[in-house]
Order: C-alpha cells, then sequence, then structure tokens
C-alpha cells in the first residue's frame, strides 16, 4: 500500500505501508515526518487494539539509498536499554542472578567503586539510582576527538574498569534517579560476567536470551549490518560503534521487531508458545514499577518511565546516536504501542520525541474511549 506525501524539496514522496496497514496510519507519519527535520527516512510501527500498521517513507540515504521500509534498520541509542533491562529480567528469572545482587559480587576487587552507604545493586542500575554519573570519568577526554562522530569507540573494557576504580557516587545509593548511561551500560557489562565470565560481549547474550526468541531478526548491536545512514545537521553520521557499554546504546532495530516485542510487553500471555518461560515472566516482569516520583507523577519500571493516567499507565523511552532519533511506548491497558524512527540525530527541542509521545498519548486516550463505547 502507498500513500503520497511531500518530499523536502517539494517532491513527492511516498509512504509505503506494509500490507493490512490501516489508511488512519498514514497521517501519524505525516505529523512524524514534518517533525523531523533533515532525515531521509522516518519509520512507524502502531498497534491500536486489533490493528497494527507498519509504515516507511523516503529512502535509507540521501544520496545513494534504497527506498525505506518496515525492515530497515536504525540506530536506537539509549532505547537499546530497554532490552538490557528485559535480560536482566531474564537471568533474574533463571535463577543466575538477584535484583539485590551488589555490583561488587561480578567485579575485581580493583574496580570497585568509591562508595556512599549501602552498595549498588543490579536493580539500582536498572532504575537510574545507582548514584553513578550520566558518564564513565575519563569518557569526556577520550571521546573528544569524535564527540560528534563516535566517542564511545575508544572507551575499552579496560578504560571501564579503571573507571570504576575511581568512580565517587553522586548520591548513596537508592536515594535520587539520576540518568546513567555509565548506570546501564555497566549493568550488560555485569550481566555477561554473570552468565559467561570475564571478557564476553553482550551481544550473543542479547541474542540468545531475548532477541532471537521473540523473532527479532533486525535487532542487534552489529555496525556491519546493511542499516540507513544518519545524519547530524545534515551531514552523513558514521555508523555509531561502542566498545564497551554496549547495552546503554549500541542496538539497531527495525518498526517491525520494535512493534514485535512492544506487542509481547503489552500482552504477554499471547506470545508464541515456543518462547521460553523465563522470558515470558521476564516480559511480566519488567514492567513492574519499581520506583515512584511522587513530584514528577511518574514511575520507573526496570529502564521503562511509567506516566499512570486516570484509567491507564503510558510506558516510554527514547533513544539517539549522532545520526538517529526514536521512541517507543506503549499502554498494556488500551493495548496500544507505538514506535517511531528517524535517520537524523535528536534535535535541541526534541520535536520528533514529543510529537512521537503525544500521539502515543492520544491513541491510548482514544483506545480508552473507543473500550468504554
Amino acid at each position: 500500500m502507498r500513500f503520497r506525501g511531500r518530499r523536502r524539496e517539494g517532491r513527492p514522496e511516498e509512504f509505503v505501508a506494509a500490507p493490512g496497514s490501516p489508511a488512519w496510519a498514514a497521517g501519524l507519519l505525516r505529523s512524524l515526518r514534518g517533525a523531523a527535520p533533515g532525515a531521509s527516512t522516518v519509520a512507524l510501527a502502531v498497534r491500536h487494539g486489533p490493528e497494527r500498521a507498519l509504515l516507511a517513507t523516503g529512502e535509507t540515504a540521501w544520496r545513494g539509498g534504497t527506498p525505506a521500509d518496515a525492515d530497515t534498520r536504525f540506530e536506537i541509542g539509549s532505547l537499546t536499554k530497554t532490552f538490557t533491562g528485559l535480560l536482566l529480567a531474564e537471568m533474574v528469572a533463571r535463577g543466575e542472578v538477584a535484583y539485590d545482587d551488589p555490583i561488587s559480587r561480578f567485579l575485581p576487587r580493583t574496580a570497585r567503586p568509591q562508595l556512599r552507604g549501602s552498595p549498588i545493586t543490579l536493580l539500582h542500575l536498572a532504575t537510574h539510582t545507582s548514584g553513578l554519573p550520566r558518564l564513565p570519568p575519563g569518557l569526556l577526554r577520550s571521546g573528544a576527538p569524535a564527540w560528534f562522530s563516535n566517542p564511545y569507540a575508544g572507551f575499552s573494557p579496560d578504560a571501564l574498569l579503571g573507571a570504576l576504580a575511581r568512580t565517587r557516587p553522586r548520591a548513596a545509593p537508592g536515594t535520587r534517579v539520576r540518568y546513567s548511561n555509565y548506570g546501564v551500560g555497566l549493568l550488560g557489562e555485569l550481566l555477561v560476567r554473570a552468565a559467561h565470565g570475564p571478557g564476553g560481549d553482550i551481544a550473543p547474550l542479547l541474542a540468545e536470551r531475548v532477541l532471537d526468541p521473540l523473532g527479532l531478526a533486525r535487532t542487534s548491536c552489529a555496525a556491519d549490518q546493511p542499516q540507513a545512514t544518519g545524519y547530524w545537521h545534515g551531514r552523513a553520521r558514521p555508523r555509531w560503534q561502542m566498545a564497551t557499554m554496549a547495552g546503554a546504546g549500541a542496538g539497531r532495530s527495525s518498526a517491525r521487531d520494535l512493534l514485535t516485542v512492544l506487542d509481547a510487553l503489552c500482552a504477554p500471555g499471547a506470545v508464541p508458545p515456543a518462547v521460553p518461560g523465563t522470558l515470558r515472566a521476564a516480559l511480566l516482569d519488567v514492567t513492574v514499577p519499581r520506583i515512584a516520583l511522587p513530584t514528577a507523577g511518574t514511575r520507573i519500571a526496570l529502564v521503562w518511565n511509567i506516566r499512570p493516567r486516570p484509567s491507564h499507565d503510558l510506558y516510554h523511552h527514547s533513544g539517539g546516536t549522532r545520526g538517529f532519533t526514536c521512541f517507543a511506548g506503549f499502554s498494556p491497558q488500551t493495548r496500544v504501542a507505538f514506535a517511531a524512527l528517524a535517520n537524523t540525530s535528536p534535535s535541541l527541542s526534541g520535536g520528533f520525541i514529543q510529537r512521537a509521545y503525544l500521539e502515543l498519548w492520544a491513541l491510548a486516550q482514544h483506545g480508552i474511549v473507543h473500550r468504554e463505547s
């Protein structure tokens, strides 16, 4: 199915929809396309009750690209953290780790941070309450020459362990929410150590435990597979590289794969019978609220942000790299899921992410009205 829109240069642009996508979804894609100036492609995945839509517009690059579709891979940046949270829940279901395990259990003595108060646990890392800063000490200095392309590429596993030994948490663990790439990146590294010992890589572990069982064929941390070209202020960016802390932001995914995992989070009981029981348990556990922020009126599950509404909850998270922006969210009570991806860097205004959140909110509100009518 194809819809007509407008390209940036004023030429007609086709919106390509997967078979069965409802016509109303084209309006959502147009809205998102307008919020992503500089992108050569925008992709959308929507679940609204029994209806689902997969659409994309544009090409994978401004020059020499191919038509984008629901299977085009985008860098998803911090949205990778939601998969790391799901991996944590799966390993808890297996009995391999526990949420209250101190991180010192998985670290050599020389790499343990200088703590304030109680130990940092795996749950602290997954809820941004560890007290760790946003980035590891030393990353700003080492990544400065490649800050607008690949600042994490030269930050090695040894550098991460060295940084941990120098780290002084900004607050006592469990006392304050402070968003930390460092914390969730470290969580991914510790889960690998728990499963396979030192020197492992999160990519095969994530594939074995989460991605392959859910059938997410185009989701991985691999930078050497086909994907859209990312843009920053109109300039093509090199592919995002993370030598370590991959669980915080090295992921790639597609609109189709994101809708698959969002559907599973909305209705874990409806996943295929072949999905292992530990992953089924994790799909339920990962959405349990862990932290309440009364002043902000929000909660935090394992990585996911939760916005409680009078009759439903909105789970959401966003991500970005130097050339991509993405958003994903869902509401289990209304069976609404929404994912949007663009191959341009996040704007200072956050326009694309804000537009995607508002569309999720509107769909959930409509779902409530439809359910009650």
